[in-house]
């Protein structure tokens, strides 16, 4: 369960010392500070359930979600999110895992996002769409359909029988919420080898 310092010293209002207390089940393994204020007093969550408590607003996307897809055959390891309007990546290690977060254009960032409810958590992710294309805004410019293609199928190892059952008139949708070559190239490269 997420808690924060205001919900533990209320709760520990009859200490002297609150933040001896808080401190000591730290140590003890009661607590598990996420970030700043915001600590989990479960040792065993799942750590891609707090990453929307770590930082927000976020959600899920880049490597993560699209591993979490099956679009990548990597088991990503870091909880990759997207934010808006923050201007800077954020990183953040914890007891659960590393974080990572990174802005994707304001335009962007409320489609294709769905929310999941686990054992009391809301956890958002993105659609294997929108996770493509936060990841392609966020890598260098390509310069050709041909240079989107071995972006996609060789440097990020997407799998190409699951790209080509993803959604396209989302993807073209998206598309024009980025201002970016690589979404440019890619919605070139669906209408000319999937929407003749």
């Amino acid at each position: 369960m997420i808690v924060t310092t205001l919900n533990l010293k209320e709760k520990y209002k009859s200490y002297t010392d609150i933040n001896g207390k808080i401190k000591r089940d730290i140590d003890n393994g009661f607590l598990f500070p996420l970030v700043r204020g915001i600590y989990e007093t479960e040792s065993s969550v799942d750590g891609f359930l707090l990453a929307s408590y770590i930082y927000g607003p976020s959600y899920l996307s880049f490597e993560y979600a699209l591993s979490y897809h099956n679009l990548i055959p990597e088991r990503v390891v870091v909880y990759t999110s997207a934010t808006f309007n923050k201007r800077k990546s954020k990183v953040y290690q914890n007891h659960f895992g590393l974080y990572t977060y990174r802005d994707v254009p304001n335009a962007a960032f409320p489609y294709s996002v769905k929310a999941y409810e686990e054992d009391g958590y809301a956890c958002f992710i993105a659609s294997p769409e929108k996770a493509l294309c936060d990841l392609l805004y966020n890598r260098k410019p390509v310069t050709s359909i041909k240079e989107l293609k071995r972006l996609l199928f060789e440097d990020l190892r997407v799998n190409k029988d699951m790209f080509e059952q993803l959604n396209f008139d989302e993807i073209l949708f998206l598309s024009d919420k980025y201002i970016s070559n690589n979404m440019k190239y890619l919605r070139k490269y669906i209408e000319s080898e999937y929407m003749k």
